[in-house]
């Protein structure tokens, strides 16, 4: 093959920002009804909102869209969202399927195979603004009932809200009188997941935890009796508490109850007799005496509890198990309890979503790989067969324009591991000229409990595609690699992240990888303060040549006092220290208070209708930036909230950040618009 030699950065590529916002985002929340197989799937062209789709069982054509836009299938329960939409099989008249319409937030039921079907409500208008939120649910037809997660607004400010659990009747006659729904649960659990019932329907297990607890701090897993009628007796708690993470639990097909926690260190998968349970609720390390382990691994069988309703196992009427497990990435296995054997599915997949589901001998999984993207796949373990069955991935431009990312551990501080994915710079007909090194972007995810998957990307193919290496760090505090590697934050956010991401930038310009004098940062939400912190922080004085903030926290003080949702309004006990014991320490580390240490060019991106990390933060770091002599620009954009998810939107953001490693890194981009930086 005859190579261009060009320089790095601007090698022409056919995976355009277009191409990018196009798709954009996975398909979540697959479940079965009956033999049929339901899931969301983004729409970024539509206003990014999620579709619904159906896929019938009978092979009478691929899976379809079951209701036209603007029907929006997707939950606001605690912001970042929850399992929106259950159904149930019916003898006759097809399923029914319940869901929730991210516009008003009520709960409706669809009858999609009945004459001119169309969604009737099930919940009220709340009284106040958005302020009745539903997830998580389970259709009990024979009950008349849809048992859920119901989140209740109480005020005017984001922690005035209560969480129950409640049973909603599938006759609508909720939808115009709130005293129509029963609520299960007293609220002094601040926070929930939907109820689990066990087989013979007698028993119902969820998971609870309160402030300042983040889920995968500690959880416990909350007990009840079903009665006759319906209601929920002698709750108990019987597994986790304030010092063990429970990541789900739910009921294997002989009763005995499952759960993954993290008692060992690691998310590993337990079976409890429920019927010697005590009653767990003592800060200790609740249930585990009671409980056996079914595959201890060193190995995560779980992980971070982001959304309400996320699936890392799913029993199986045989006895076996469907889990995820592994460091770093999840892969999907079949676990023998009774022997502790555990085969791993056959397949490309090296990533699996939280999002398993089963339907006699088939899971179904949301999957993907460094070469593919997420994509639906059903798995029988009755033959060990493995097919794609919706959202198939297809290459729209030849794979060689795909990056080739390699997993790395990198030494920091004290020796400490550092997880990362490189990706170099790739291209099928493009060389730079001898002697070049290229520029490298640090990526920080969000979280900051969370991890960067090591799946097919394609925004990060549009700039590796062109000359531009991407190293994707899971620094101290992320998520897969065991309880001692998340606690490595504990109170160190703002120095281990920024830290870890540094040491990954040095070591890249040290070995000769990287370009050192074109390295930048970037990241969006916990990633984006990652990001600010590391333009403002002594500990990287003169690292990065530039940096993109996404939706990122920027003041500590403010968004402990109001200016986030509740979900994570005390997220920062652990990440920071307790406020009224370390106000210097708020102080110090927040990136507003800073300004005069910013000397790199950066891009700020923000939705204006974000309300976990509001522009009004953007707002007050720009005012202290202006007027330093420092280029900048800042994107903002209405109708976004936390994390873009319209075409429009994403393809301006690709596009302006090109430009900006462009104008910084000192290469042309005429095929984008060039971006106005500002002092």
């Amino acid at each position: 093959m005859t190579y261009a030699t060009a320089p790095y950065g601007t090698w022409e590529s056919p995976v355009d920002a277009r191409l990018v916002a196009a798709h954009d985002g996975r398909p979540e929340y697959a479940g079965t009804v009956g033999a049929e197989v339901w899931w969301t799937e983004p729409r970024p062209a539509e206003g990014g909102r999620r579709a619904l789709m159906r896929l019938r069982p009978d092979g009478s054509g691929p899976a379809e869209s079951v209701l036209p836009g603007p029907w929006n299938v997707r939950s606001r329960v605690i912001e970042y969202g929850g399992r929106p939409w259950a159904g149930a099989a019916r003898e006759e008249g097809g399923p029914l399927v319940v869901f929730v319409h991210h516009a008003d937030q009520r709960m409706y039921a669809f009858e999609p195979d009945a004459p001119r079907a169309r969604p009737r409500p099930l919940t009220p208008v709340p009284a106040l603004g958005e302020g009745l939120r539903w997830a998580d649910p389970v259709v009990l037809a024979d009950r008349g009932e849809v048992w859920c997660v119901l989140e209740e607004f109480t005020g005017q400010r984001p922690t005035d809200v209560r969480r129950v659990i409640a049973a909603v009747p599938l006759d609508g006659s909720a939808a115009s009188d709130r005293s129509r729904v029963r609520e299960l649960t007293g609220d002094t659990d601040r926070f929930t997941t939907g109820p689990r019932l066990s087989p013979d329907g007698r028993r119902a297990a969820w998971l609870v935890w309160d402030h300042p607890r983040m889920p995968w701090d500690g959880t416990v897993v909350r007990l009840a009796d079903v009665t006759a009628e319906g209601a929920f007796a002698n709750i108990r708690a019987v597994a986790g508490g304030t010092r063990e993470s429970v990541a789900q639990a739910g009921w294997a097909a002989d009763g005995s109850l499952l759960y993954t926690g993290d008692a060992s260190g690691w998310w590993n998968l337990y079976r409890l007799d429920t019927d010697t349970d005590t009653d767990t609720d003592t800060g200790g390390v609740g249930g585990t005496g009671a409980a056996t382990p079914l595959c201890p691994r060193e190995e995560e069988f779980g992980g971070p509890l982001w959304k309400i309703g996320h699936q890392w196992f799913q029993p199986l009427e045989d006895g076996t198990v469907a889990v995820l497990h592994g460091r770093g990435s999840l892969r999907l296995g079949i676990l023998d309890p009774a022997t502790g054997e555990l085969a791993d599915a056959p397949g490309p997949w090296t990533e699996w979503a939280p999002s398993l589901a089963a339907a006699g001998t088939r899971v179904i999984g949301i999957a993907a790989s460094p070469r593919g993207a997420y994509e639906v796949v059903e798995l029988d373990t009755g033959t060990g067969h493995a097919l794609v069955i919706g959202s198939a991935h297809t290459d729209l431009v030849d794979p060689a324009y795909y990056p080739d990312p390699a997993e790395r551990v990198f030494r920091g501080p004290d020796g400490r591991e550092i997880h990362a994915h490189l990706y170099p710079p790739r291209h099928p007909a493009a060389a730079a000229p001898d002697g070049e090194l290229p520029p490298y972007v640090v990526w920080a995810h969000g979280g900051p409990t969370g991890r960067a998957p090591l799946v097919l990307d394609l925004e990060i193919a549009y700039f590796t595609s062109r000359g531009i290496g991407v190293a994707e760090v899971n620094y101290g505090g992320s998520a897969g690699y065991g309880r001692a590697y998340r606690e490595r934050l504990r109170e160190s956010w703002g120095v281990v992240d920024v830290e870890d991401c540094a040491a990954v930038a040095r070591t890249l310009a040290a070995e000769g990888t990287a370009d050192p004098a074109r390295l930048a940062i970037r990241g969006g939400s916990a990633g984006g303060w990652t990001t600010a912190v590391s333009l403002t922080s002594p500990l990287t004085e003169g690292l990065y040549a530039c940096g993109t903030i996404s939706y990122p926290i920027l003041d500590l003080a403010g968004w402990a006092t109001g200016e986030t949702h509740d979900f994570e309004s005390q997220y920062l006990v652990s990440l920071v220290g307790r406020a009224e014991e370390y106000p210097e320490r708020y102080r110090d580390r927040s990136p507003v208070h800073h300004a005069d240490r910013v000397t790199a060019p950066f891009l700020l991106l923000q939705g204006l209708d974000d309300v976990i990390c509001p522009p009004a933060q953007c707002d007050r770091f720009l005012a202290e930036v202006s007027g330093r002599g420092v280029p900048h620009a800042y994107l903002a954009f209405e109708g976004e909230s936390h994390g873009f998810r319209r075409a429009e939107t994403i393809t301006r953001a690709v596009e302006a950040e090109l430009s900006l490693y462009a104008q910084v890194f000192g290469f042309d981009r005429p095929d984008v618009p060039r971006l106005e930086l500002t002092t």
